[in-house]
């Protein structure tokens, strides 16, 4: 059996009733996600993160398929949301990708074969006899598990959704690639690549069954959600200024 760990996560386990589990503190951000440059973003979270973050769409497979992401650094391994003592940024959404940990949910493959019923699985390094017990000595699931439970399940169909929005605009061909560059007053000018946006061309030029599919969907709300997000980079150029001289005021400007 194979258990392939998701985007960020080093190796998992299947959780059992036995396991006692460290959880991170509030906002504390576990190092492996500390220098994560993007996130995946789930469905219903576009309009939260749409006014912290840019989101952009991304593909792993040269546009087989494809993935909503909030960007959250302008440089590789740069995540500018991170204080100096690893907490997130009290003042910005914070991803349910990251309030899921150390919890995840996987398909494993069986013999070169992945199977379709997927399994809650945990960061094995999370895994400490000081940590919190996830059920009672009946077997029967504290609330603290509860809790997880909910949030690592919506989070997982949530996740589905944002998989079939990707597809429909990828069958639509209304994903086009695009640069970020950015032109500090100080310091070289950065460019990002390998992301995807919208086309609001071939958006526009939709027939109007199309669109409606799109509204009837969903989807449309959270087009838009996404382009108004990419003036966020903007911001990210702000908050790479008042990284590198603290207490400056940040000039320069993003475009794309």
């Amino acid at each position: 059996m194979d258990i392939k760990p998701p985007y960020g996560y080093q190796e998992i386990v299947p959780l059992t009733k036995q396991q006692r589990v460290v959880m991170p503190e509030g906002r504390r951000l576990p190092l492996v996600f500390r220098s994560l440059t993007a996130l995946p973003l789930s469905y219903t979270e576009f309009g939260a993160a749409c006014r912290d973050y840019p989101i952009a769409f991304v593909s792993g497979d040269a546009g087989k398929t494809f993935l909503p992401m909030a960007i959250l650094g302008l440089e590789n391994q740069q995540n500018l949301f991170v204080s100096a003592n690893g907490d997130w940024d009290a003042a910005v959404y914070f991803p349910a990708y990251i309030r899921r940990y150390p919890f995840c949910m996987t398909r494993v493959t069986v013999e070169g074969k992945e199977q379709a019923e997927r399994i809650a699985c945990v960061e094995k390094r999370a895994i400490n006899d000081k940590g919190a017990a996830l059920y009672d000595a009946k077997g029967e699931p504290l609330p603290l598990w509860e809790e997880r439970r909910k949030l690592l399940f919506e989070y997982e169909a949530d996740l589905v959704r944002s998989e079939e929005m990707c597809r429909t605009l990828a069958e639509l061909a209304l994903l086009e690639g695009f640069t970020m560059q950015a032109a500090p007053n100080q310091g070289n000018r950065v460019a990002m690549t390998g992301m995807h946006r919208v086309a609001e061309g071939k958006l526009a030029g939709l027939s109007p069954e199309k669109l409606k599919m799109l509204v009837e969907k969903g989807i449309l709300a959270r087009v838009y959600a996404h382009l108004i997000s990419l003036n966020n980079f903007g911001r990210l150029l702000d908050r790479r200024s008042a990284t590198q001289a603290p207490g400056a005021k940040a000039k320069g400007g993003a475009k794309s």
